[in-house]
């Protein structure tokens, strides 16, 4: 188990010389703000309790919903940097459900690029400085220039928030572009009733039909929705099943994905992708252009770095960058944009935010064993 305190100040004075302010998190948590917000991938493996009263409790699983909810309390205005060390909590497959995180969050910085710039090399020169010596590799992949591609192919929303919820997820992702390019088909399990109600584009006609077989069932009583919503979840399903992308939208889009290149030629790759694909996704590579000259302006080498347009990370609160820097294939840190979450967990006005977190438990064993 790591203990030295030694190593938590020297990770929080490093962090300190790039203007984050140390705060402590509890480390009982509400649970609903990660079940609600996190992602499937960690939502399974969450340590959930309960209060006296009943309220839904967890140990804590993570630290950024934490910290922006302990900024959106003390509201103490922005920019703001916070730095943070302590214990995570999650069943992992590979043992060990207790280790030990540190990491930055930087809100309401409004330059996004130089904000980026910064949470990617200040995760780097922690690095170098833990471990002196180590070539780190870096991988970027962006949310934003993906959504931009999806939403310009003109799928329907359901379709694109399908797509965007699995991006990072290899399979999840070749799944749904499997589901694409085959013919739309019906609804399978669908009585001849139902069926010809969803034909005619009967919905409130299905309402009332659903409402009077969960009459007659007795299952309006403890139902958790009503029947117009399960009426209107049918009809969306079926809309969503009868979509498939042309061969040449699919091709696009299976193209796009597949584009792995040194981060320094990207923004070159993606106007080229962008030119020959004939789509208009001017305003997120102009974007990522900006982040680029950042990184470059900020002394962050691009030589060990790529961009790679299918690379996301698990998390569903991620809205633009993602990135991970690691050495010998362990990742030891990672990061990115969350520009929505903090008005979702109820901030009132928007607040653009970066971060990253290092896996501390991983830079011991690439130490060669040092206690920390």
């Amino acid at each position: 188990m790591l203990k030295s305190p030694q190593f938590k100040e020297e990770v929080l004075a490093l962090f300190a010389e790039r203007g984050a302010e140390a705060v402590d998190i509890p480390v009982i948590q509400p649970a609903d703000p990660f079940l609600d917000m996190a992602g499937e991938d960690l939502r399974r493996r969450i340590f959930l309790t309960e209060s006296e009263t009943g309220k839904s409790l967890c140990l804590r699983p993570e630290f950024t919903i934490p910290v922006c909810l302990r900024h959106i309390e003390l509201q103490p205005g922005t920019p703001r940097r916070y730095a943070y060390h302590g214990q995570v909590f999650r069943q992992r497959r590979d043992g060990g459900n207790e280790f030990y995180q540190a990491g930055i969050e930087d809100l309401g910085n409004m330059d996004m690029a130089a904000a980026d710039a910064a949470a990617v090399k200040d995760a780097a020169d922690t690095l170098a400085a833990l471990l002196p010596g180590a070539q780190l590799i870096t991988t970027l992949g962006d949310q934003t220039v993906f959504e931009a591609v999806v939403e310009s192919l003109g799928l329907p929303d359901g379709w694109q928030t399908r797509l965007i919820r699995a991006f990072g997820d290899a399979g999840q992702l070749d799944a749904l572009l499997g589901s694409l390019s085959k013919p739309s088909a019906p609804l399978p399990g669908l009585d001849g009733e139902v069926a010809a109600l969803l034909s005619a584009g009967d919905e409130d006609g299905l309402a009332a039909l659903l409402d009077k077989r969960m009459r007659a069932s007795g299952l309006m009583s403890n139902a958790s929705r009503t029947p117009a919503e399960i009426a209107a979840r049918v009809f969306e399903k079926a809309r969503l099943s009868s979509v498939h992308l042309d061969a040449k939208a699919l091709d696009v889009l299976k193209t796009f994905l597949a584009l792995d290149t040194p981060l320094a030629d990207a923004p070159d790759a993606l106007a080229a992708f962008a030119r020959i694909a004939g789509l208009d996704i001017a305003a997120a590579l102009t974007a990522f252009d900006d982040r680029v000259s950042a990184l470059k302006k900020s002394g962050f080498s691009l030589d060990q770095s790529h961009y790679r347009a299918a690379f996301g990370r698990p998390l569903d609160y991620y809205t633009g960058l993602v990135f991970e820097h690691s050495t010998n294939g362990a990742v030891l840190a990672g990061g990115g944009r969350f520009d929505r979450l903090l008005t979702l967990l109820g901030a009132q006005t928007t607040i653009p935010a970066v971060g990253f977190s290092l896996w501390l438990d991983r830079i011991e064993a690439a130490q060669g064993g040092r206690s920390i």
